[in-house]
C-alpha cells in the first residue's frame, strides 16, 4: 500500500512539475513574441506597403483605412473622399529589433508629408499625410520626430498627428499589391522606383 501510495505522490510531482515549465515556456514565449502596432497614412497604401515589408523587424503589414465616420468602408466609398477616410498602413513589429523612431523616420522618406491632400497625381482627402498614434507616448514620439523632420524639408510639414478610434483592413486585393502586381503599370512607374531607392538605402545602412 506504502508502495502505491509512493508512487502516486511521484507520478503527481512529475505532473506538477511538467505543467509549471509548460507555463514558464508559455510565458517565456509570450514576452518573446511581445508587438507593437503603427498605424501611417502616406498618400497610397499600396506603395507605403511595399516600403514598410522591406525593413527588419515588421511582422505583417496591412492596407487599410482610418480617421473616418463611416463604418466598414469600402474602396470605391473612400475614393470619393466623403467617408473622412485616409488610406493607411498598419504596421506589426517587433520593437526589440525595429523602434516606432525607426518606423517615423521611414515614414518621412516614404512620401512628401508637405503636400496637403496630396501624392504626385493622387488628390484627396484619401491621400493626406497622417500618423495615427495609439497612446500618449506614441504621440510625444510623433510630435518629436515630426519636428526633427522639418529641418529636412524647406516647405512647411501638413502632416495630422491624431489618435487612432478605428482602422478598417481593406479589401483582399490590396493586400501585398505590389508583390502580386509588380508588373502592372502602376506598379513599374510609381512603386517600383520607391522600392529600389530605399532597398538601395537599407543596403548602405547595412554597411
Amino acid at each position: 500500500m506504502n508502495q502505491i501510495f509512493s508512487l502516486l505522490v511521484g507520478s503527481c510531482l512529475l505532473l506538477m512539475g511538467a505543467v509549471e515549465g509548460l507555463a514558464e515556456d508559455k510565458i517565456m514565449n509570450s514576452n518573446s513574441n511581445n508587438t507593437e502596432t503603427a498605424t501611417l497614412g502616406g498618400g497610397c497604401f499600396w506603395c507605403t506597403e511595399a516600403i514598410y515589408q522591406m525593413i527588419p523587424g515588421v511582422k505583417s503589414v496591412a492596407s487599410g483605412y482610418a480617421g473616418g465616420t463611416k463604418e466598414n468602408p469600402t474602396y470605391k466609398e473612400v475614393c470619393t473622399g466623403t467617408t473622412g477616410h485616409a488610406e493607411v498602413i498598419q504596421i506589426v513589429y517587433d520593437p526589440k529589433v525595429v523602434s516606432y523612431e525607426k518606423i517615423l523616420e521611414t515614414f518621412w522618406d516614404a512620401h512628401d508629408p508637405t503636400t496637403l491632400n496630396r501624392q504626385g497625381n493622387d488628390v484627396g482627402t484619401q491621400y493626406r499625410s497622417v500618423i495615427f498614434y495609439n497612446n500618449d507616448a506614441q504621440k510625444a514620439a510623433a510630435e518629436k520626430s515630426k519636428a526633427e523632420a522639418q529641418k529636412h524639408f524647406d516647405k512647411p510639414i501638413v502632416t495630422q498627428i491624431v489618435p487612432l478610434t478605428k482602422f478598417y483592413k481593406a479589401e483582399d486585393y490590396h493586400q501585398d499589391y505590389y508583390r502580386n502586381n509588380s508588373n502592372q503599370g502602376y506598379c513599374r512607374a510609381i512603386i517600383r522606383p520607391k522600392v529600389e531607392k530605399f532597398e538601395k538605402k537599407l543596403k548602405e545602412q547595412a554597411h
